[in-house]
C-alpha cells in the first residue's frame, strides 16, 4: 500500500509498504478514507521529538472496517469509523478512570510512571514514533487499529467524512482544553494560537458558555479565519505585545482562562534558539509564560500544545503569587467523543470550516511543506488515499 514515511528530520515521501494485518483479536484494519496532518506530526518532522526509524505517520484518520479480529464485537465489515488518537485497552486502571491517552497496556516497551523526556511515557499514539507504542498512523491507504471495542466509532450516515474526521483528535483537544477550565459562564477566554486546535477551542469556549473569547497568533491570515468562522476578537502577536493587549481589554486584569495550544514549536528568535541549545531545551515555553502573565490571579491556565522538555527558568513564583491553577496533557478523546459527535450530527457546531487544503496523500510530501511553512493560506490539510 500506499503511505507517507518519515525517514530523517524534514523528510517525509509517500512510500509503497507492507499492508497491515490483524495481529490481535481485538484488531480491526481500515481502509483509509481521509486523514489529516496535524501540527504534532511536525513534532517528528522537525525532530522535536526522536525518531531514528522510519515511521508511518498520521493519528488523525478515518475510513470503513475492511477485516476484524475474532476477538471484535462492537464493528463489523463496511462500518465507517471514526478512529482516535489515543491507543487504549479500554479496561486498565487509567481507562476505568476515563484516561486513556494513560493506558498501562498500549506502550509495552516505553511506559511507565515518570514521564521522562525518553522513556517512562504514556499509552500508544497512531503515528506517533517508537517512544509511544511504534505504531504506523494513518496516513496511508490502510491502518490496524488495535483495542477495536473500545476506539473507533460508527460515524452516521448524516455526517461527511470532512464533518467527522477531526474527532479523532483536535475537536476533543479543543475541547478538553475548555472543559478542564470549568467554565461556569461568561468568562473571557484568552486562546493562545490559532491553528487548527486554536480555532477548535474557540469553537469549544464559545459552546461551553464563554462570555468572550480572544484568539493571539502572529499569523494574520490565520486570525483571520478565527475571526470569520468562530466570531471571536483577535490578537496579532506579530504586531503588539499580546499579554499587554488582554489587560488593555479586561480593566487590568487579564483573562479569566488562558490556552496554550500553541506548544513548544511557537516562533523563536536566534538568542531563543541559542538559549535553547545552550539549556538542552526543545523549542521554547514562551507562549506558556505568556499564558501565565496574561491570566488573571485566580485564573486557570490550560495547557493543550506538546512539550517534550524541562525548561530553564520555569516561572514557579508567577504561578504560586498568582494562585494560577494548571492543567495540561493530551485530550482523552474516547471520554469526550460521544458527546461531541452528537454536538457535529445535530449541526450544534461546524468543524470542516477550517479546512483549506484536499489533497491526494500522494502530495503528502508538499503538503508538509506548505503547512509548515504556511504558505499558500494552510490551516488544515485534508489527504485522501
Amino acid at each position: 500500500m500506499k503511505a507517507a514515511v518519515f525517514h530523517k528530520i524534514g523528510d517525509i515521501s509517500v512510500d509503497n509498504v507492507e499492508d497491515p494485518r490483524i495481529e490481535h483479536p481485538e484488531d480491526i484494519i481500515v481502509k483509509v478514507t481521509s486523514t489529516a496532518i496535524c501540527g504534532s506530526d511536525l513534532h517528528i518532522y522537525d525532530g522535536f521529538f526522536p525518531q531514528l526509524k522510519d515511521q508511518v505517520m498520521g493519528h488523525e484518520f478515518m475510513g470503513i472496517v475492511e477485516d476484524a479480529g475474532s476477538g471484535v464485537s462492537k464493528l463489523k465489515r463496511g462500518d465507517r469509523v471514526v478512529v482516535p488518537f489515543p491507543i487504549a485497552c479500554g479496561h486498565c486502571y487509567f481507562c476505568d478512570h476515563q484516561l486513556p491517552v494513560h493506558c498501562e497496556n498500549s506502550n509495552k516497551e516505553n511506559y511507565g510512571p515518570q514521564g521522562d523526556m525518553t522513556s517512562g511515557k504514556g499509552g500508544g499514539l497512531f503515528g506517533y514514533t517508537d517512544l509511544y507504542g511504534a505504531y504506523a498512523g494513518g496516513q496511508a491507504e490502510y491502518a490496524r487499529v488495535p483495542f477495536a471495542n473500545f476506539g473507533p466509532r460508527v460515524v452516521p450516515d448524516n455526517l461527511t467524512d470532512e464533518q467527522a474526521l477531526f474527532l479523532t483528535d483536535i475537536f476533543p483537544t479543543g475541547w478538553s482544553a475548555i472543559d478542564w477550565a470549568q467554565l461556569r459562564g461568561g468568562e473571557t477566554v484568552a486562546i493562545f494560537g490559532a491553528g487548527p486546535v486554536g480555532l477548535m477551542a474557540q469553537k469549544a469556549a464559545w459552546i461551553q458558555g464563554a462570555g468572550r473569547v480572544i484568539a493571539i497568533d502572529p499569523v494574520q491570515y490565520r486570525l483571520d479565519m478565527a475571526k470569520n468562522t468562530n466570531g471571536v476578537e483577535v490578537i496579532n502577536s506579530s504586531e503588539s505585545d499580546p499579554v499587554q493587549a488582554i489587560y488593555d481589554l479586561t480593566h487590568g486584569r487579564g483573562a479569566d482562562v488562558c490556552v496554550d495550544a500553541v506548544g513548544m514549536e511557537a516562533d523563536r528568535s536566534f538568542l531563543e534558539k541559542v538559549k535553547a541549545v545552550i539549556n538542552v531545551e526543545k523549542g521554547t515555553a514562551k507562549v506558556l509564560e505568556n499564558c501565565f502573565k496574561a491570566v488573571r490571579r485566580g485564573g486557570t491556565v490550560t495547557v493543550v500544545g506538546v512539550y517534550g522538555s524541562p525548561y530553564d527558568n520555569f516561572p514557579v513564583h508567577r504561578i504560586f503569587d498568582k494562585g494560577i491553577t494548571i492543567k495540561t496533557g493530551q485530550a482523552p478523546v474516547q471520554k469526550y467523543i460521544d458527546h461531541l459527535m452528537e454536538l457535529v450530527s445535530s449541526g450544534k457546531v461546524t468543524l470542516h470550516d477550517i479546512i483549506t487544503h484536499k489533497l491526494p496523500l500522494s502530495a503528502a510530501s508538499n503538503a508538509y511543506d506548505i503547512f509548515k511553512k504556511k504558505e499558500d493560506g494552510c490551516v488544515k490539510v485534508v489527504l485522501k488515499p
